[in-house]
């Protein structure tokens, strides 16, 4: 009997080690579709990757300054529109940073940083109908050098 037991808590310890891994993947999924969806020009990757509810909220600053300008805001129809014409010139550099790490991924909500050409993003999803969605990003223009 205690063997059975060992065995099932065993199964269980893995499946749910496996579904871990699938969200893992599905969380890193959705970032990929966002700067995707940006860097390709391809704002139906931002409609499957981000929550109609987003908030954005970020800070800019011009390259050769080191103040930041106003904090912006932009909403989700604001992030489809913008996909669908930031690159649409195609003068993103090839080797344009696209780095995403996932730092934590729960049952029902995750967070992961994204490093880009303009800056840094970091994210905050959840879990809706078993898909992850972006519902929040907070993000800075790259620092400074030397800061």
């Amino acid at each position: 009997m205690r063997a059975i037991i060992v065995f099932i808590l065993s199964v269980s310890a893995f499946c749910t080690r496996a579904q871990q891994a699938t969200d893992q993947e599905m969380v890193y999924t959705a970032i990929e579709d966002y700067v995707d969806g940006l860097y390709l020009v391809q704002p139906d990757r931002i409609k499957k990757s981000v929550h109609p509810n987003l908030t954005k909220k970020g800070f800019w600053r011009q390259p050769e300054k080191t103040a930041y300008e106003k904090e912006s805001i932009m909403t989700f129809d604001q992030l489809v529109d913008l996909a669908g014409r930031w690159n649409a010139k195609g003068t993103l550099p090839k080797d344009a940073p696209r780095i995403i790490e996932v730092f934590d991924v729960l049952d029902q909500t995750a967070t992961a940083k994204l490093t880009a050409q303009w800056g840094i993003d970091y994210f905050q999803l959840a879990k809706y109908e078993g898909k992850w969605l972006i519902v929040n990003i907070i993000w800075q223009a790259h620092p400074p050098k030397g800061s």
